[in-house]
């Protein structure tokens, strides 16, 4: 370094920063510093450096002090913000990069870089903004087109989405991203096949794991695809992305004793106002410490009451947001985790590429929705008698079933929900049927059984829950097709969670989509006293209405064909008398059975990963004298 000028080892320090060469690189920034320490841009290079090893707070540290350094250079302000942005500092974020911007109003990047902070913040209308204003510097930045795109759905405009993603493509036929979230607005207007077309374009243009887990998630939602079909779709994707990351051999340092207190992980991107969140709150929040140390690993960039209230039930709650898959493993070896538990599988914002390296003697899924992983590193899955009853195939899962005695599921009633109101059809002088769930759920044999109930329930009419589109209007015309009058069918758009418990008030019969009914909804509309109409079919994940209706002693809502559907809900709309003594002993019935019995879930929780560590302590044993 003596011989080299300062130019001169900067140029060496980047070019081994390009080259891969890390460790040679910051030896030499360093030195530089050593010279000359308000060298801004090699203060900056080293905290990129610090970012690329996962080095967090070194890299803001050392990004802060160039903005410190030249407070005019736009571009040190949007490093920081980048940095910010990946670790969940969201405010501060924008903040730098509206900083950038205003030193450098032409720089389309930043625009659409706020833009994206702005939408990670829920900042819809501002996001928009941005991303109009990267276009009108750069009307051909299809990055900008697919990011609009992102916020326009997000807001529940998704005609404007398509079209943005739409014109993305147009200026970039290989944006896998684009055609990526153009299947994501198409799945939540209903249009599965084209949706699951989205995605195999994406993956097929880039061989991307998260890509590759949509087509899984949506085959759950499409009533032509059965067991089988999603069972083999899955087993594909282990053999693509997961088995590569298998370690060859695992030595584990965890103790072996069976009955020692555990570290149980639970590791989700939802610790909040999430049905993952609402429904996990009840366990963690009856976790018996003296057995358990609870371990949270959360990507949770939204954070709000649930999410306090689940870190205080946690004895580590550590942050994981902007960790690697292979990082995030390394933290839970570390940690000495014994039983690592999944709770998001192939939905938005999965970890699943940690769980395939294994990183924990004892893996588990749970909860996100009951299926299967695919991966041969997960060892068991969590299910109740009613998702998988115990003659059910066990061949379409990757993992060991292991059934919770009582229910899958443990509901805690949000304060927002109000009290429950009189049956509404005595004031209306008809039922209203209503489906509150996510609109991808409406599948075409889900219209066809509500047309032909609104047809044999005359008066009656429907509320379904949809985002602004003509998605709506197509579903008007096929009602109208059908002899159904358009004022008898309306669309509830998202709403605030207090302003969507109100609905209920409006609903005399919950309808369930098919093949993925819902499960919160379900909860949530029997707290409202609201019965709940539900088909259970071939797969785990279409019998969540089964579990749920089983659970407070309603097993007879549930069909198991669509005419029986048909049928149930038809019988009791014209049933008040009914309708009426359900509404009056709902909550009753739920506080009085296992969905609300919290200690004893956490109980049955407990004991199935005590069951499942003794098991792995032999083998650890068998493993450790071998």
């Amino acid at each position: 370094m003596a011989k080299l000028t300062i130019d001169r080892a900067f140029e060496l320090a980047t070019r081994n920063q390009q080259e891969g060469r890390l460790r040679e690189a910051s030896a030499l920034y360093r030195q530089i510093l050593a010279r000359q320490p308000d060298h801004a841009e090699t203060l900056r290079m080293l905290g990129l450096l610090a970012q690329q090893l996962g080095q967090t707070a070194s890299a803001l540290e050392l990004l802060r002090r160039t903005t410190r350094l030249k407070p005019q250079v736009a571009l040190y302000h949007a490093d920081l913000a980048r940095t910010l942005k990946a670790v969940g500092r969201l405010d501060e974020s924008a903040a730098a990069f509206r900083q950038a911007i205003h030193l450098r109003p032409d720089w389309p990047e930043a625009c659409n870089d706020l833009g994206n902070v702005l939408t990670d913040r829920k900042h819809l209308e501002e996001a928009i903004a941005a991303y109009r204003q990267a276009l009108a510097l750069r009307p051909d930045f299809a990055e900008a087109w697919n990011n609009l795109g992102n916020a326009f759905r997000n807001s529940g405009q998704l005609d404007e989405a398509i079209a943005a993603y739409r014109q993305a493509l147009f200026l970039r036929p290989d944006l896998a991203e684009a055609h990526s979230n153009l299947g994501n607005a198409l799945k939540d207007t209903g249009e599965l096949d084209e949706a699951l077309a989205s995605y195999r374009r994406a993956a097929e243009i880039k061989p991307d794991p998260r890509i590759a887990a949509s087509i899984l998630y949506a085959l759950h939602l499409h009533p032509d695809c059965g067991p089988d079909r999603i069972y083999q779709e899955h087993v594909r994707w282990n053999q693509t992305y997961a088995r590569p990351l298998a370690p060859s051999i695992v030595a584990y340092e965890n103790d072996p004793s069976p009955d020692r207190r555990l570290r149980v992980g639970y590791v989700s991107c939802d610790f909040n106002e999430h049905p993952v969140g609402r429904f996990l709150l009840p366990l963690l929040a009856h976790h018996d410490h003296a057995q358990f140390e609870v371990f949270c690993y959360s990507d949770t960039r939204r954070c709000d009451a649930i999410t306090e209230r689940l870190s205080a039930c946690a004895d580590t709650w550590r942050s994981t947001i902007g960790l690697s898959d292979e990082r995030l493993a390394l933290l839970v070896c570390e940690d000495r985790i014994d039983i690592l538990v999944d709770l998001t599988m192939h939905a938005s914002g999965s970890r699943l590429l940690t769980f395939a390296r294994k990183p924990a003697p004892v893996q588990v899924t749970y909860l996100a929705y009951c299926s299967t992983t695919g991966l041969e590193t997960m060892d068991y899955r969590l299910t109740d008698p009613y998702l998988d009853p115990v003659d059910a195939d066990e061949r379409h899962y990757a993992e060991r079933s292991l059934r919770l005695p009582h229910t899958y599921w443990c509901y805690a009633p949000p304060e927002q929900a109000p009290p429950v109101s009189p049956v509404p059809a005595l004031a209306a002088g008809h039922v209203t049927f209503g489906c509150l769930n996510n609109y991808s759920k409406v599948t075409r044999p889900t219209l066809a059984a509500w047309r032909r109930i609104l047809q044999q329930a005359p008066g009656s009419e429907l509320i379904v829950h949809s985002g602004e589109g003509s998605h709506r209007q197509r579903v008007r015309e096929y009602f109208a097709s059908e002899g159904i009058e358009p004022r008898r069918l309306s669309f509830a758009d998202r709403l605030p969670l207090a302003d969507y418990f109100a609905q209920y008030r409006r609903i005399d019969i919950a309808l369930d989509p098919f093949p993925f009914p819902g499960a919160t909804t379900t909860c949530d509309a029997l707290w409202m006293g609201v019965p709940v109409v539900s088909l259970a079919g071939k797969t785990a994940v279409s019998r969540a209405g089964l579990s749920v209706c089983s659970s407070v002693g309603l097993p007879e809502l549930v069909a198991r064909t669509p005419e029986q559907y048909v049928q149930i809900a038809a019988e009791l709309a014209r049933d008040l008398h009914r309708l009426a003594g359900l509404r009056a002993t709902l909550r009753e019935r739920m506080r009085s059975s296992s969905l609300m019995d919290c200690p004893r879930f956490a109980r049955d929780i407990e004991a199935a990963l005590r069951q499942i560590w003794r098991t792995a302590s032999r083998l650890l044993c068998q493993r450790g004298t071998g």
